[in-house]
């Protein structure tokens, strides 16, 4: 039986507490650099979050959600429970539907998890227009898209730690 060409052979180990934690602060971090306004700059928290809660989901979930995005509504001193709000209805989706997503070869995974960010992103604009800011532009939606396209970069990047290193055993066949 052929198996499909997007699929890999090797086994991966377990994600180390460790990595997902720098991973999401290093995302943070990215997300504070002041660049201005620049609309096709991802959300970096956000992207690696879905990552992780559709990989990990037993290891990043809501509470994780719910810490980094505080930590963005205070790093980018906008309206409190904006980002905490749209990441943790990202990383609920991202967590419910992970055992769906990760049947499809990856840039079948782009296409799936771009909704999920146009929604967090859909929910921040809402929470900041009911604060008084005024609508953005359509530009701004761009990110999204730009966060798409870089989920199959990403997953080699962030699962290449996980990677079991190549030992070919003759009496063992795995």
């Amino acid at each position: 039986m052929n198996q499909p060409t997007h699929r890999s052979n090797r086994i991966l180990l377990p994600a180390r507490s460790w990595f997902i934690t720098v991973t999401l602060l290093l995302a943070l971090l990215l997300n504070l650099v002041p660049l201005g306004r620049l609309p096709f700059v991802p959300d970096w928290v956000a992207l690696v979050l879905i990552f992780w809660s559709i990989h990990q989901p037993l290891k990043v979930g809501m509470g994780t959600a719910f810490f980094f995005g505080i930590a963005m509504d205070v790093g980018d001193a906008s309206v409190m429970g904006q980002h905490a709000l749209a990441y943790v209805l990202l990383a609920f989706a991202g967590c419910g539907l992970s055992r769906r997503i990760l049947w499809f070869p990856l840039l079948l995974q782009a296409a799936h998890v771009l909704p999920m960010l146009l929604g967090a992103q859909l929910v921040m604009l809402a929470a900041r227009m009911i604060g008084g800011a005024e609508f953005p532009g359509l530009l701004w939606f761009t990110s999204s898209f730009v966060a798409a396209a870089l989920w199959h970069p990403l997953t080699y990047l962030l699962l290449l730690p996980q990677y079991r290193p190549v030992e070919r055993d003759d009496n063992r066949p795995i």
